[in-house]
């Protein structure tokens, strides 16, 4: 056992930004977390690029950058335009859960399906899992029953987007529930002591941030988060373990929309499908996917509904025929240069890739300089302002070929979005703030320095600190940075030099559960994902 603990608990809480809970910590509002910076190391923490979860929790897990655990979208595309959700088996670097065992492992953002902890650990799978009875939900199976018997209504999640302004005290009900449920699982998995590694993720921060912003409503959910975190202080404290606290991305509000693909459709690099034969007629009536989805809202019928009854080939049917600004169902691929893909990704459509690729191979460095050109220059009309910050893919992901050719994320203010639409750039409507590049980075326990505030640490660097902290090897491939300011002079993670194990890796992607099996992945086909 190292002079540090054995132990190391990291408490992940879901888009907290630096610069939002810093002048609460001073002001006395949130003691808990003003112990952690008395106490422990404290500072901002960058995250990825584009900011956002299905890339920043598996870089958190593994030390890695997306070029090598493979992750960066929450659906994965394939040649033929089609997609499914990424899901824990993708994940090509072992996870800090793979490294320490027994590992204790809930609610962590792309872990379903729920395994890979060993036959003495436990897995609780986060975001993507379709349901609490879903197969996958958790490991050992059983734990599943036990949850849903101790927490009846137990929610993986929380739909913000089916809330608006009208259903306001509704959302809040509902996230009240989802934040008690998800603390009841804590304690209840709290109960447990035989564990090297608890790694446990609260995604209320940001499902609340995304529908409102109002730093009344935020302070008062934090003020619950910093109730959290005492009782989670209190459990490290007796057991003799570190506390890392950290958050993925950051937070700030939005008031315009970025429709990339529309951008890229004024810049004649992607042609919309041109509407013929049924999707004619339903064109020149106004039948749309919008308005059949606002119609059947109406009358009860949502579209988790439509998922759960219809065939998936009925549904993708229903898409490629109904009009719509769907970024995959209403592109005539054959004769578009390039497209955004999820939340930050733009593909150049080569034929190398892509089933109907438009592009020669050879000239793919020309139209992604094209691509980046017109979506550097593209301007809000209100202002004249640019909107994007535009990265080339090559030079963020330079180990993996088939990462993204172009990376975007919205300036300050602005949040992408895949859909074609009618203009570029629009009013943000029902989402009030985005996530943002600056979270959170706490650590505290028996070798951490107290006191110490931490610069330019980045999401990357999570794993390789907490591993050494551990008296454990950094995997080779990591390429974080273990930051050693954190740890009191003299102790032992201080003084001892940083060793490196090589844990191998996996360099072909699974090809994830069934489509029947998670309802994000039929989701695509109303124009969700």
């Amino acid at each position: 056992m190292s002079e540090g603990g054995d132990r190391a608990f990291v408490l992940g809480l879901d888009g907290v930004p630096w610069p939002l809970i810093e002048p609460w910590i001073e002001g006395g509002d949130l003691p808990a977390f003003a112990e952690l910076v008395e106490k422990g190391a404290s500072g901002p923490l960058r995250s990825t690029t584009p900011a956002n979860t299905p890339v920043a929790w598996p870089s958190i897990a593994t030390g890695t950058w997306p070029d090598r655990h493979g992750l960066y979208e929450f659906m994965k595309l394939d040649a033929d335009y089609s997609q499914r959700p990424y899901n824990r088996e993708d994940l090509r670097q072992p996870p800090l859960w793979d490294l320490l065992s027994p590992a204790v492992v809930a609610n962590v953002p792309m872990t379903y399906p729920a395994g890979g902890v060993g036959e003495d650990g436990t897995m609780v799978a986060g975001m993507m899992t379709p349901a609490p009875d879903a197969d996958g939900f958790t490991q050992p199976p059983e734990l599943g029953d036990e949850i849903v018997d101790r927490i009846p209504g137990y929610r993986v999640g929380l739909k913000w987007h089916r809330y608006g302004d009208d259903r306001r005290d509704e959302f809040l009900e509902d996230f009240a529930a989802l934040f008690e449920g998800r603390r009841e699982l804590l304690r209840s998995l709290m109960e447990r002591e035989d564990w090297r590694l608890f790694f446990f993720t609260f995604t209320a921060p940001d499902r609340l941030q995304h529908l409102i912003w109002d730093e009344d409503v935020i302070s008062d959910h934090y003020r619950d988060l910093d109730a959290v975190l005492s009782e989670v202080m209190a459990y490290c404290d007796r057991l003799g373990a570190t506390l890392y606290v950290v958050s993925d991305h950051g937070f700030g509000p939005i008031s315009r929309i970025v429709n990339v693909n529309r951008a890229l459709a004024d810049a004649g690099l992607l042609t919309p499908k041109e509407s013929s034969g049924v999707r004619a007629a339903l064109s020149r009536t106004g039948v749309t996917k919008a308005r059949v989805l606002g119609a059947l809202e109406r009358v009860g019928i949502d579209d988790e509904t439509l998922v759960e009854r219809l065939p998936a080939s009925v549904v993708d049917g229903v898409a490629r025929t109904v009009p719509g600004d769907h970024a995959l169902y209403d592109v005539d691929f054959a004769r578009t240069k390039a497209f955004l893909h999820g939340l930050g990704s733009v593909y150049v459509n080569d034929t190398a890739r892509f089933d109907d690729g438009a592009v020669d191979p050879a000239d793919r460095d020309r139209i992604k300089a094209e691509v980046m050109e017109a979506l550097s220059t593209l301007t809000d009309p209100a202002t004249g302002d640019a909107v994007l910050s535009v990265h080339d893919g090559d030079d963020l992901n330079p180990e993996d070929e088939f990462a993204p050719d172009v990376v975007v994320e919205g300036v300050e203010g602005y949040h992408v979005k895949p859909g074609l639409g009618d203009d570029a750039v629009v009013d943000a409507e029902g989402i009030a703030a985005y996530h943002r590049p600056e979270g959170v980075f706490f650590a505290r326990g028996p070798s951490i320095a107290a006191g110490t505030a931490i610069e330019g640490a980045t999401v990357v660097d999570v794993a390789p600190t907490l591993l050494h902290g551990l008296g454990e090897p950094v995997p080779a491939a990591a390429q974080g940075q273990v930051l050693t300011e954190v740890f009191e002079s003299g102790s032992s993670p201080a003084t001892r030099d940083v060793s490196r194990q090589d844990h191998g890796s996996s360099t072909e992607a699974t090809r994830g559960l069934e489509s029947d099996e998670a309802v994000e992945e039929r989701l695509r086909g109303l124009g969700y994902l």
